[in-house]
């Protein structure tokens, strides 16, 4: 993926301009949050969570599954939306202030990088199991499971999709 830095696209990070933007936050004194997740098709209830998400710091950091590691994680046929265009999807929310694209099944090396002070997934994951924890925990952060919206999946998406009927 190319770096946009220094462009409109500016929120869209790889790894090595994500690292100096956190170094660039934590001198400023800002809580950053770092969330993850395949965001395919990207709908409320993405988006509710990314606003619960924001509001638990200063900066969110969110790392985004490549093509690649979705279809390991997902199936073959996913994504439906490419890694580029879902990082400028979500680069371009309010509540987002940086987009990194991540090629390995999990996170942890980009969590690594962030060190965030408030580590959040979604309520589908128990606490003991988020990729990070750990590491977050033994840097003095915190890790939050937001509850899921009720009813607004990719999965149900998908279904109702693949289900309808033209009329």
């Amino acid at each position: 993926m190319k770096n946009y830095t220094g462009h409109a696209l500016g929120r869209i990070l790889n790894r090595s301009d994500l690292s100096d933007a956190v170094e660039k936050w934590r001198a400023e004194g800002k809580v950053i949050v770092f969330t993850n997740g395949c965001f395919d098709i990207i709908h409320r209830g993405h988006v509710e969570y990314i606003n619960k998400a924001k509001k638990m710091g200063d900066i969110l950091v969110l790392g985004l599954n490549s093509d690649q590691s979705v279809r390991k994680l997902k199936g073959t046929g996913r994504p439906y939306v490419s890694e580029n265009d879902r990082a400028y999807i979500l680069s371009q929310l309010i509540p987002v202030d940086a987009v990194s694209i991540f090629e390995e099944e999990t996170p942890l090396n980009l969590i690594k990088v962030v060190k965030p002070d408030v580590l959040v997934k979604g309520g589908d994951y128990s606490i003991d199991n988020i990729v990070g924890k750990n590491e977050v925990e033994q840097d003095g952060g915190t890790v939050v499971a937001i509850p899921l919206v009720e009813g607004k999946s990719t999965t149900g998406l998908i279904e109702k999709i693949k289900n309808s009927k033209p009329e």
